[in-house]
């Protein structure tokens, strides 16, 4: 099969490399891809949003597949224009992804049809918003803009002068444009925070080993969110126990719940988790693979990943046997000096290889360009440094003495990705 991936970060590589373990797979094209991506997949100059473009890259190289990785183009409406356009399509359509890219319509899907979460409310004014956090006097206050903010739309405000600045930033300012047209406000839950991918064709739910991420940018989980500075597989706080409550009360009625709605979801479906007193509860739904929390299931994965993302397409999931190699995976993100804020590109990466790689290790491009064989940042989160082990001490350790090889000015990344598993 030739298999086209659309997008051009971290997740993006992670599925790349997979794909590539395939014997079925001839040709892998990756757009827009990236500086790392180039060295496993031809990377085409297509942005990611380009519905036309992407449909004429997808005719001329004349794939098989097209793999649609990103939030964006899956709440644009990508895989229905290419699917339109004759072509199969790994990812939920536009009416699926709305799982996603509107936070108000999860929340009342999850409300409607039972499904354990947050308690919260909808606000179009700003000012109303802030009148209700001030009668709840409860901090931190949950703060998240409606629509997709690159992983950033979450404020957890720790007292009223916090609140009135987020609700300024996202409906006031703009800050992610018509995402933050409506805010949901939710009551700040406790527990450990786990991640969930599950394979799912609308008729089984296939869950994924588990994952935790780390959202702070620095240690001890202080400093602003971010897209995630670092992942660990297994979470050790996700039991057996847990998993069977969380099938039962979330997972299969959140497959059912869209389906009643007429929202076949057919893709990878991201659970956010926190494990509270009270049990399970979701946090939030991702319509795609997360990213980093990809870097670290998809190594675990022992079936070939086209034949259950073709399965996943027609509709035939019962009929795969999906099977995960008990080693624990750890992900290091190494990021450019000042993100999540502003930060400045073009640093050259020094400690890589020809193909963007080191021993020891997997290296997952996530903001990179090549040039002249040289590695250069071109984003916030820059490289993922990736390592197995027996157990997640050996998969940290490896991946932590591989981190220390790669540097570019301005360079930072957290020396605690794992640590809360292990007690003190």
């Amino acid at each position: 099969m030739d298999i086209l991936v659309i997008g051009s970060g971290g997740r993006e590589h992670t599925i790349v490399r997979k794909l590539r373990e395939s014997p079925r797979v001839n040709k892998l094209y990756c757009a827009p891809g990236n500086g790392g991506i180039s060295a496993d997949a031809q990377c085409c100059n297509v942005d990611a949003m380009d519905k036309k473009g992407m449909l004429a890259l997808a005719r001329e190289k004349s794939v098989d597949m097209v793999f649609v990785a990103p939030d964006d183009p899956l709440g644009a409406g990508m895989v229905d224009f290419l699917e339109a356009g004759g072509f199969t399509c790994f990812g939920p359509n536009k009416k699926a992804a709305e799982i996603e890219s509107s936070k108000v319509f999860s929340k009342n899907l999850m409300k409607k049809y039972g499904i354990p979460t947050a308690g919260y409310e909808v606000f179009t004014s700003p000012s109303e918003a802030l009148d209700y956090i001030r009668s709840q006097g409860k901090y931190p206050a949950v703060i998240k803009a409606d629509g997709l903010a690159v992983g950033k739309g979450v404020t957890l405000a720790q007292n009223e002068q916090e609140a009135a600045e987020a609700l300024h930033s996202l409906m006031e300012e703009r800050k992610f444009g018509s995402s933050g047209d409506r805010v949901v406000v939710e009551e700040f839950l406790t527990g450990p925070e786990v991640t969930v991918l599950a394979f799912t064709d609308g008729h089984v739910m296939c869950p994924m080993v588990s994952s935790m991420d780390h959202k702070r940018a620095y240690d001890n989980d202080v400093g602003p969110n971010t897209g995630g500075m670092g992942t660990i597989s297994p979470s050790p706080f996700y039991t057996d126990e847990i998993a069977k409550v969380c099938m039962d009360t979330i997972f299969l009625p959140t497959m059912n719940a869209m389906n009643a709605e007429g929202r076949k979801f057919k893709g990878c479906l991201y659970f956010g988790l926190m494990l509270t007193p009270d049990g399970p509860k979701v946090i939030e739904y991702n319509s795609r693979f997360g990213d980093p929390e990809t870097q670290v299931v998809l190594p675990r994965l022992k079936t070939d990943l086209v034949d259950i993302i073709e399965a996943v397409a027609n509709e035939k999931l019962s009929e795969i046997d999906v099977k995960w190699s008990d080693e624990a995976c750890a992900c290091v993100i190494i990021a450019s000096g000042g993100y999540p804020g502003s930060y400045e590109k073009g640093k050259l990466i020094s400690g890589l290889d020809k193909n963007g790689q080191l021993d020891g290790a997997t290296v997952i491009h996530a903001g990179t360009k090549l040039e002249d064989g040289k590695f250069y940042t071109s984003g916030g989160r820059v490289l993922g440094i990736t390592a197995k082990g027996a157990d997640l001490r050996e998969a940290l350790d490896r991946a932590y003495k591989s981190t220390e090889k790669v540097s570019f000015d301005g360079a930072f990344y957290r020396k605690d990705i794992g640590s809360r598993c292990f007690p003190s």
